[in-house]
């Protein structure tokens, strides 16, 4: 099973492929998706949407793991990255209808078995988990591949957290 993961943004998409086959995981690419913050909103939604697209006819996935978003303060960045975040999903639905989503406890849960492990025990997780020699940069990206990793983890229960 080839499942894309995503952490969602409007500067920064990151995303994580993994297969799995019940047993091992093996990561097959990962990145980021960049949009120039001097640009209008709707032109950076276009590039992820097209990003977006390119990513799933190239890696084919069977499944696509979305964190969920979680905001504090700011409602003018929640607005546009949930806008962000729309765009991803409709690209998704568009190529393939199994789309999940996680909130961050739940991968963090997923990843390290502690549902408050900070980001840098996450991070360490997912090389250890994965045998990588290096964390995956930038950050976001990092946090997709964690995203499918928490999927796979959590394949029983698919339909529990399938929009």
């Amino acid at each position: 099973m080839r499942i894309l993961g995503i952490d969602p943004g409007l500067a920064i998409v990151g995303y994580g492929v993994i297969d799995y086959d019940g047993y091992n995981m093996k990561l097959i690419d990962y990145g980021a998706i960049n949009t120039p913050a001097k640009m209008w909103v709707p032109e950076r939604l276009d590039i992820i949407f097209d990003s977006m697209t390119k990513l799933m006819e190239r890696f084919r996935p069977d499944d696509i793991a979305f964190e969920e978003l979680f905001f504090q303060n700011n409602q003018k960045t929640a607005i546009d990255v949930a806008q962000a975040r729309g765009v991803c999903v409709m690209a998704a639905y568009r190529l393939n209808n199994h789309i999940f989503e996680y909130t961050p406890l739940q991968v963090k849960q997923g990843v390290t078995g502690y549902g408050k492990a900070d980001k840098k025990q996450v991070q360490l997780m997912v090389k250890t988990i994965l045998g990588l020699s290096d964390i995956p940069k930038p950050d976001d990206a990092a946090d997709a591949v964690a995203v499918a990793i928490c999927h796979s983890q959590t394949i029983n229960y698919r339909n529990m957290n399938k929009y």
